[in-house]
């Protein structure tokens, strides 16, 4: 009677599954180093660009005794707000500031207006010679500023409007319609034809349609463009240094120049003049920083 051995039991090998599973549990700690790294990095170039935002509110509520004693980029060694109320009286950022308003906001409001209205028509009818009105207007942004200066300067003057608060309202108007067109006429390019047909089948007229249309469909377009022009006008000093010249007529960025001037020496009273011509720009772009956001995606995802 044959006896037969029993071979050994084999080894059994992994399932190749298990195998790629073993080859890719690296990844997820590649990628967690990935994400920390990313963040890391952001971190500290965020910190990078928030040190002189730092510097300049430590400095503007430091008394200037501090800064002549203990140098500017000492630790602070007191505390007070005489810089800002110096700044705001007797360097005349409250009125600087009246004028920043009194220029950007009718700027603003006008530039968009104007903007709306000439892209409704280029972009939702078919006039004559649209595409070369739509390259001049884009291409008027694409001078250089500073060979336009003695040019409007001297119109301004033949005008009478030179030294006047207007002068710099109409110069920023003139110089932002033509960007303002060509994002909006981007935009309202996308609106559906058949919003507008059905609109017209009701018997709604152009400006039904343009008011109650697409006005309220283009309201992240206009929240987007609110902020940028609120920012450059507000901000601008090559246009006030231009058309104006008296001292109590300049917005608050040249206010600052001659608050420089002022107070030489006295850094806290210029860094609280620097904190006080920020602090519009600032309070609009967080307020409107949601609707900023939903302007730049617009057209990224169809």
């Amino acid at each position: 009677m044959a006896v037969t051995h029993a071979s050994p039991p084999r080894a059994q090998t992994p399932p190749a599954e298990d195998g790629r599973d073993r080859r890719g549990a690296g990844r997820p700690r590649g990628r967690a180093l990935g994400t920390a790294g990313f963040h890391t990095g952001a971190v500290l170039l965020s910190a990078l660009w928030l040190l002189p935002v730092a510097l300049v509110l430590v400095t503007a509520t430091r008394s200037f005794d501090d800064i002549a004693s203990n140098g500017l980029g000492a630790l602070p060694h007191s505390f007070t707000l005489h810089g800002f109320a110096q700044a705001w009286t007797d360097g005349g950022q409250a009125k600087a500031l009246l004028n920043s308003i009194i220029v950007t906001v009718p700027g603003v409001l006008l530039s968009l207006w104007l903007a709306s209205m000439a892209a409704f028509a280029l972009s939702r009818y078919n006039l004559p010679l649209r595409r070369t009105l739509l390259l001049l207007m884009l291409g008027g942004n694409l001078l250089p500023p500073q060979i336009l200066l003695i040019p409007v300067s001297k119109l301004t003057e033949m005008l009478g409007l030179y030294d006047s608060l207007y002068a710099v309202i109409g110069v920023q108007v003139g110089f932002g319609v033509g960007f303002y067109v060509f994002v909006l006429h981007g935009f309202m390019r996308s609106i559906p034809q058949e919003i507008q047909q059905a609109a017209v089948i009701d018997g709604a007229g152009p400006w039904t349609i343009y008011t109650r249309i697409v006005m309220p469909l283009a309201k992240p377009a206009l929240a987007a463009l609110s902020a940028l022009s609120f920012t450059w006008i507000f901000n601008d000093l090559l246009w006030s240094i231009t058309v104006l010249r008296t001292g109590s007529k300049m917005p608050i960025t040249a206010s600052l120049i001659g608050l420089q001037g002022q107070y030489v020496s006295d850094w806290n009273v210029i860094a609280a003049g620097s904190v006080i011509a920020a602090a519009p720009t600032v309070i609009v772009f967080l307020r409107f920083q949601r609707h900023f956001v939903a302007g730049l995606n617009l057209g990224a995802v169809k």
